[in-house]
């Protein structure tokens, strides 16, 4: 396996993939012993490689694949791996073409032997492609695992393809928020660095241990790396990853545990009025339970300028982006059903040390533009020729483990107030805790603004309903942006998680 393995990082740093060749050329791997530990010595030799970028050519009829013609192309039934076998999922190879040009090597595992997964073109249905009667083996461009729920039909639980991406769900959930196995320079003067998965490991998995483990290689210019997936369905689909990181020069600005979604348009920002819906976003915003055990919801927007954000921390507990909406009548959209997209909840498996939560809000003009951008950037940065290890846990979920027990804001918006010049904001917090008369009494909202200064803050609770309502104006003074803070607090005590949002002119 150490020759195969060289074979294949030479194959690699030269930007040649095994995929171009035929499955019984030379440069193909045989049949061979496979280890976690195999991965991570390949990402270690690669690192010290010269990078070159993945191989992206691609031979007509698939070259120019337009939206259309790319979706047509489906795997046949019963032709993803292991399908029929009753071992709890099945992968399906997915096809290159249109923005998925570029190859990843597919690998199974099975008693511990590595075979690579060879391009069968008698697997697919092409659509409206006309293809030829025998095509070479050009490869894959990613993944989809499949599982079926409560002993029914198999479903899509995730997929991955592109860069380094990926999407998971759960029971009845549709694909949203996607994940990043590493971020680096991401909207940085500098230039965003896309590092990619190159390969993939999937172990066969056992129907008694209701878990598929997929081993991954992660190249780029800056870094090289080993990642290991173990995805548990359930409730909630949890992925644990654990990755090792190969610098091949110094990195002062990558992220951890990264995600993005999209979001259009919200309560909080009308950047198109002439729309039916009164919301489409894949979510709500950013929860963050820090070191020193305080909850914060940000609301996300999508912002006429770039808009940066960092919320400084050591040894996060967790953070993610969520949905709480959940009522179809908050997005009007039987279509794309924005209210069955996951969440998604990070906790960190040990200490991270210091850094910060980095939230990124691009402009877009487009419902699947995932345009907001969160992950962990540590203050440390990688240096060259050192490794770094780190894990994380991912809930992909209708709602995290993980819940304040706070009153939560779950409904905010934004507008003209009635006094001119002014921004006015109405934020609304709900939870048990605003039943209860004892702890409510003396209820104030603790809101300040920097620059600007808030007028005319009221409150109004419902103990019945158990919600209270924040009413405030914001004047900017002349400024194009102000930073709010906001909380529901009795004397010293918080009632609420913290609210934080940036209004931008």
């Amino acid at each position: 396996m150490k020759a195969a393995l060289t074979t294949f990082a030479a194959g690699v740093s030269s930007g040649r993939g095994l995929a171009q060749t035929a499955p019984s050329a030379p440069s193909a791997p045989a049949p061979a012993p496979f280890t976690r530990d195999l991965v991570v010595e390949l990402a270690r030799a690669l690192a010290k490689r010269p990078f070159a970028a993945p191989a992206n050519e691609l031979r007509e009829p698939f070259a120019n694949l337009n939206y259309e013609q790319y979706v047509g192309i489906k795997t046949k039934p019963g032709a993803a791996v292991w399908s029929g076998e009753n071992k709890g999922f099945s992968i399906e190879p997915l096809h290159r073409g249109f923005l998925f040009a570029a190859q990843v090597e597919l690998f199974v595992v099975e008693d511990q032997i590595a075979k690579r997964v060879a391009y069968d073109q008698t697997k697919f249905d092409y659509g409206a492609v006309k293809v030829g009667d025998k095509l070479p083996d050009i490869g894959f461009s990613g993944f989809r695992v499949l599982h079926p729920r409560d002993g029914g039909a198999e479903t899509e639980l995730a997929l991955f393809q592109g860069a380094s991406f990926y999407r998971a769900a759960t029971h009845g959930q549709n694909l949203g928020v996607t994940a990043r196995g590493l971020a680096i320079r991401t909207a940085d003067p500098r230039g965003e660095e896309f590092p990619s998965f190159r390969a993939f490991w999937i172990e066969k998995p056992t129907l008694a241990d209701n878990a598929l483990v997929i081993h991954a290689l992660l190249d780029s210019a800056s870094a090289a790396g080993a990642y290991r997936f173990t995805l548990r369905p359930g409730e909630a689909t949890i992925i644990d990853t654990e990755l090792t990181l190969f610098p091949r020069a110094a990195i002062d600005h990558f992220g951890l545990a990264g995600a993005a979604a999209a979001s259009l348009f919200t309560p909080l920002d009308h950047r198109r009025t002439d729309d039916i819906r009164p919301t489409v976003a894949e979510t709500n915003g950013l929860q963050m339970l820090t070191g020193k055990d305080e909850w914060l919801w940000r609301p996300v927007s999508n912002r006429d300028t770039l808009q940066i954000s960092a919320f400084v921390d050591a040894n996060p507990k967790g953070f993610g982006f969520l949905l709480r909406d959940r009522d179809i009548d908050a997005y009007q959209d039987d279509d794309q059903h924005w209210e069955r997209r996951p969440s998604l909840w990070i906790e960190p498996i040990g200490e991270w040390g210091e850094g910060a939560v980095q939230l990124v809000e691009i402009p877009s003009e487009s419902e699947v533009n995932a345009n907001i951008v969160a992950y962990w950037r540590p203050k440390a940065p990688l240096a060259a020729g050192k490794e770094a290890t780190y894990a994380y846990r991912q809930f992909w979920c209708w709602s995290p483990p993980a819940r304040s027990p706070l009153a939560i804001a779950t409904l905010a918006r934004g507008g003209r107030s009635p006094i001119p010049k002014l921004r006015r904001f109405i934020v609304v917090f709900s939870g048990e805790v605003l039943a209860d008369p004892q702890r409510t009494a003396g209820l104030k909202a603790a809101l300040t603004t920097s620059p600007g200064s808030a007028t005319n803050i009221r409150t109004f609770c419902n103990p019945q309903a158990k919600t209270c309502r924040v009413v405030f104006d914001v004047d900017p003074v002349g400024e194009t942006f102000c930073e709010l803070r906001l909380a529901l607090q009795s004397g010293d005590d918080p009632l609420s998680e913290t609210w934080l949002y940036r209004w931008t002119l």
